[in-house]
Parts: structure tokens; sequence; C-alpha cells
């Protein structure tokens, strides 16, 4: 007996196979068509799944048409080992627990090289460039490439796209990190041009929107007491003439408005730098967390009818100053100034979708060392974060106080005031004394030592008095923040930046050098005859 066919086919009669071969075969075998719509329904979103992953790797997010605000922390000199050195101090004084986590740890994505164009070591003007201009340039250079040619900076491609913009620093506004977003210089110590271009006096005219730090004394015309101008031109009258509300002091400051008015606006609160956190009087000066958060009340609010939003630039600029000097305490006080200001933005980034913040250091500083040999023998792995505790002033201060004392009892002041009273050290020796009460042959003779005096004690140790060529960590938090992940050339945050706002650096830049432009030049032989012997240096 045979089997019957498994095929259903082979069991048709012949009339019923002639059927099903000239019959409409949607009509007959509606199986098949399910087939074909399924084949085209897979089909087309697989073309999708490849469309998304093509605008991901093209850096376009889900939330491309979204309004955005880029906050770029800058936190100069900032290492790796300065953030355990943070770290582990904060716990310490707070009584936490060893796995205490700081705001940056909660957010580190990777790390930044730091390199510049003519060195494994950067300065600081070269390295903010990096941001700015998504460039590599030689050190000192402001804002231009390495042959000395303006390149347009991501805040000049903001405000031209219609974004708001600001600078909020603890240094001179004419340093080199945030000069080197809102001006062009072949030197960074041009610092008499670079105040000029900041309100608006360059081809590009006003970009900045908010400008609050230090640095006073560079918009004041020389002829004016604590000017260290090289020229007779008054910056805080152009400033005026071009709408800026000009404040100096802390009661303007609190008493600022959050207006669509309020804007554009010039907060100068000090002559030089703003002071080391460690020294801050708060009835004089605002910190870096109160300048931020107002900053970014200023900023939302001249957008909040805008499909633009803003850039906003933030530099904890002091950390870097205390380790030029190699002073642990205030050093770890400005660290610590700049996490508040670090968990104020993150609050902000949280209830502000379409924001990202970044924060990232432009080099390293003072080569530090969370450990130090003391002696010959093999080192013990101790540290003493009390020692650090009991400082009350920086260094700088201490070392000013000191060299301005001529009264007769001058050893009794550098045991009971400088030795006693402002560092808590009383194990000092004979030689200690004798040391401080030499006259000062630099400026950084006792400065240097008496930071020494602290970070010696403590078991902290330093390899340098000017940076190093150590890669920074980097971190982000906020919309698009996980394309930052793992090791970057600092010049890729700015091009993510670039990416995320759609901005034209090239337009710009071929704006700036339109003519043969020579703004960005000095008319000074050398930078000798800048008149800044009375500030506070760290040019490098």
């Amino acid at each position: 007996m045979s089997k019957a066919s498994s095929n259903p086919r082979d069991n048709y009669g012949e009339e019923e196979t002639n059927q099903l071969l000239t019959t409409t075969p949607a009509l007959i075998v509606p199986r098949e068509r399910k087939r074909l719509i399924w084949i085209v329904l897979g089909a087309f979103l697989l073309s999708i799944v490849i469309i998304a992953l093509v605008a991901s790797r093209s850096g376009v997010s889900d939330v491309a048409k979204q309004k955005r605000n880029v906050i770029l922390m800058i936190s100069d000199g900032f290492g790796p080992a300065s953030e355990t050195f943070a770290r582990s101090y904060y716990q310490f004084i707070n009584d936490f627990s060893y796995n205490y986590t700081t705001p940056l740890d909660l957010i580190n994505v990777g790390t930044s090289r730091t390199r510049s164009s003519n060195s494994l070591i950067t300065d600081s003007a070269a390295g903010a460039t990096a941001f700015s201009c998504a460039i590599k340039t030689y050190n000192l250079a402001v804002a231009v490439d390495p042959d000395q040619v303006p390149c347009g900076t991501i805040l000049e491609s903001a405000k031209a796209i219609g974004m708001a913009t600001g600078l909020v620093v603890t240094s001179r506004v004419t340093h080199a990190t945030p000069a080197s977003f809102s001006a062009h210089a072949t030197n960074r110590s041009m610092e008499s041009e670079i105040a000029a271009q900041q309100v608006g006096d360059y081809p590009l005219g006003r970009q900045v929107d908010l400008i609050f730090g230090g640095g006073r004394c560079y918009f004041l015309a020389n002829a004016t007491e604590n000017s260290c101008r090289t020229d007779n031109r008054d910056i805080v009258d152009i400033a005026k003439k071009r709408d800026f509300n000009y404040l100096t002091t802390r009661k303007e400051f609190d008493n600022i408005k959050i207006t669509k008015d309020s804007l554009p606006i010039l907060g100068l609160f000090t002559l030089d730098h703003m002071a080391y956190e460690i020294d801050r009087d708060p009835t004089t000066e605002p910190s870096l967390k109160e300048m931020s958060q107002k900053a970014l009340g200023l900023l939302e609010k001249a957008t909040n009818d805008s499909n633009q939003g803003f850039f906003l630039m933030i530099e904890g600029s002091r950390i870097d100053m205390a380790a030029h000097s190699n002073d642990a305490p205030a050093h770890v006080h400005d660290i610590l100034a700049y996490y508040e200001a670090v968990a104020a933005v993150r609050e902000y980034v949280d209830s502000h979708p379409g924001t990202v913040m970044i924060s990232v250091s432009d080099h390293e500083t003072g080569g530090l060392t969370v450990g130090r040999q003391t002696s010959s023998k093999y080192p013990e792995y101790l540290w003493y974060p009390d020692v650090i505790q009991r400082v009350k002033n920086s260094s700088f201060i201490l070392a000013d106080k000191l060299r301005k004392y001529d009264k007769s009892d001058r050893i009794d002041f550098i045991k009971n005031i400088i030795f006693r009273d402002s560092l808590g050290i009383d194990d000092f020796t004979n030689e200690d004394v004798a040391f401080l009460n030499l006259t000062e042959p630099s400026p950084s003779f006792y400065n240097n030592y008496i930071a020494n005096m602290s970070s010696f004690r403590a078991r902290l140790g330093w390899t340098t008095h000017g940076h190093s060529g150590v890669d920074v960590n980097l971190y982000a938090y906020g919309t698009d923040a996980e394309r930052l992940y793992g090791n970057h050339e600092n010049t890729e945050i700015g091009k993510f930046i670039v990416e995320f706002l759609g901005l034209d650096l090239t337009t710009i830049t071929e704006e700036l050098n339109k003519n043969n432009s020579s703004f960005h030049l000095s008319d000074h032989a050398d930078i000798s005859q800048f008149n800044v012997d009375h500030l506070i240096h760290y040019h490098h």
C-alpha cells in the first residue's frame, strides 16, 4: 500500500492542480501574502535601526531639535592625585566612610590628554585653546593657531547662532583660560588688549553676555589708581557704552535681579585674582558656587523665549595657583569650593533636559604625590590630614604678612602668628625661624617655605612649581555625556561641543581674519613692558 505524500500538492487531482496554477495567489494562498507583509515590515524596521545607528555615530542624538545648553567647567591644575587628596581630606574632616564619593567621582567618564603643539607639558593658554578652538597650539597662545592666526571659538560661534554666553572664574577675567574663549592674543600676557576685546572692542563686536571674576585693574585707565593697563583707555567706560551692567561689590552682586534686562553684565569683584577659598571673606566676595548659580539663572532667563540655549564656561582658577605654590591647604580648599559648584551645576542639569555639563582640567599642576619620603630610610605609608585642617590661611597671605612686618618683635611674630596661630605648627625648629627671618631675596621665598612646612608634615609631596604632562580626569553629565567615555585628546572635547551645539568655527575664523586683521598682535616689543609688577604671577 502506497504512503500518502507529505506535500499537499501531491494529493491534489489534475483539476485542482490546474486551478492552483492559474488562480491569483493572493486569493488562494493568504499565508504567502502574510509572509510577504512580514518581510516588508521587517525590512522597514531594519532600515529604522540602521538610520538610528548612523545618526548616533555622526553625533546626532534623539533630542537634536531640543534647546541645548553647554556648561563647561574647567578645574585649572587639578590632576588625579588632587582628586584623591581632596576626597580623602573631605572624608577625614567629616568622619565619612572610606568609600565616600565626591560630586566628581559620580560623573567620571574618562581622561583627557593635555599636551600642546610645542610641548608635552601645556600651559593654560594652549590648554584652554584646545577646548575653545578645538585645535592644538603653542604655549602662551590665546585662541590663535600655531601660525599666530586667530581661531574662532565655541563661545563666539555659539553667540553667532543666537545663544547666550557667559564666563565665571576666580582668577582675573583676562587670565589665560577665560581669555581663550573670549579674545585672541599671540601672548597671554597681553591682558590690556584682552580686556578690551572681552567687552567687544574687536572685529566681532561684543560676544560675551556675562562675565564674573576678578581683575578689575585691567579695565581701569592707566592714570587711575590701582590700574595695571599699559594705556590710558578706560575699558569700564567702553563697557558701559556697550550697555554692560557693571558691578564691583558683594552687595551689588546680591542685588542682581534675574530679568531679561540684566544682560550684558560685567562683575569684577577684585583688582587682581579673587581670593583663595581658604582666605575668602564671604562678606566681600561671592563664592564660585554663588557666581555659577547666579550666572545660570541670568542665562536661563535671557533664553526663555528663544529656541537657542546658552554656553557657560566656569573655571575653578585658583586650584592651579595654590598648586604652583605647592600650598596643599589652599589647594584643597579651592577644590572643595569647586565640588560645591559642580554639585550645584549637576542639580541644574537634572531639571533642564538638553543640557550637558563637562568638567575637565587643562593640565595638572605641581606634580602632587599623595605620599612622601621624608628621610633616606624606606618610607612609612602615612599621611596626616589633621596638619592640613589646622591651617587658617594660604602661604601667599602669610608670606605677605611676614614681608610687611617690620617691628622689633619679628621673631615672636614668626613663632606665634605665622607658625602657631596660622599654620597650627608647634614643632617648628630654630632653623625654621631663622629662615623666615632672612631678608627675602625673591617674591616666592617665604611663600614656598611656609607651604612646604605643612606639606612635609602631612606627608604630601610635590615635584614641581610648574605643570606636569599627565592625563587628567574627564567628567560629564547630562545629554550625550556617554559620547565622552574613554580617553580623549583635549581638542576632542571642543569638537564634542561643536557637534552638540551645531557650531561652525570655520566661518568665525574667516570673519576674524578678514582684511589681514592684526588686532591680536601686541604693540609692545616684549612682555616685560607690561605694567603688572604688583600682580600675582602664574604665567605658565
